[in-house]
């Protein structure tokens, strides 16, 4: 869940819905996941090749040329449906906007499917038990099916974090001894202010 942090304006909710509704419509759950692959493939395109995400954001390149590329390039590769809808974003002049599109058409799947992205970091690669375990405790937790993305980050020390959405919940170790650090400093710093009062008191 890489999208969880791009803004999602009024206008690119509009189109991630319009997308929403015609997929469901033609599959229901199952093709509106496979629009959602679809969209996560091109992206993942987009930000691996320079050129190809120069392609989507030129102002410059005539809508009709595009189109041509558009179809050359995805034609017999993704549905009908995702095609079409790139070419209409093309026509719009709103290709540029895709990420954010696509941030749109996940949030939604997620709110009427009941779901949840969840990433987990550790410092090392986690086993399908520990997968399985976070997964039931959030599920109690959230009321909602957690879906799962699992990341390394070796600049902690041990723990876990987790990003739901916007929010960031951190168990790492390196924040535990952090925060122990802090209230051992603020504790500190409070018995060498009441020693001192102590003391004053003491000498008057």
């Amino acid at each position: 869940m890489q999208m969880a942090n791009t803004h999602i304006d009024a206008l690119a909710r509009t189109y991630a819905l319009a997308l929403f509704e015609a997929s469901e419509h033609e599959g229901g759950e199952d093709r509106v996941e496979e629009i959602a692959g679809e969209l996560d493939e091109i992206l993942e395109l987009s930000r691996s090749d320079r050129s190809f995400s120069e392609f989507l954001r030129s102002r410059i390149l005539p809508v009709k040329q595009r189109a041509g590329s558009l179809r050359l390039v995805f034609e017999g590769r993704i549905s009908d449906l995702t095609l079409r809808f790139l070419l209409v974003l093309n026509k719009k002049g709103r290709l540029g906007q895709l990420e954010s599109i696509a941030a749109g058409y996940d949030q939604i799947l997620q709110e009427r499917f009941g779901r949840v992205e969840v990433d987990v970091y550790t410092t090392s690669p986690i086993d399908r038990a520990q997968f399985n375990a976070i997964g039931e405790r959030l599920r109690g937790s959230l009321g909602k099916e957690p879906v799962l993305h699992a990341y390394t980050d070796e600049s902690m020390l041990g723990g876990l974090k987790l990003q739901i959405g916007d929010q960031l919940i951190d168990a790492s170790v390196s924040t535990q001894l952090r925060k122990i650090r802090d209230r051992l400093s603020q504790e500190g710093s409070s018995r060498i202010r009441a020693a001192a009062e102590r003391f004053y008191d003491e000498t008057e």
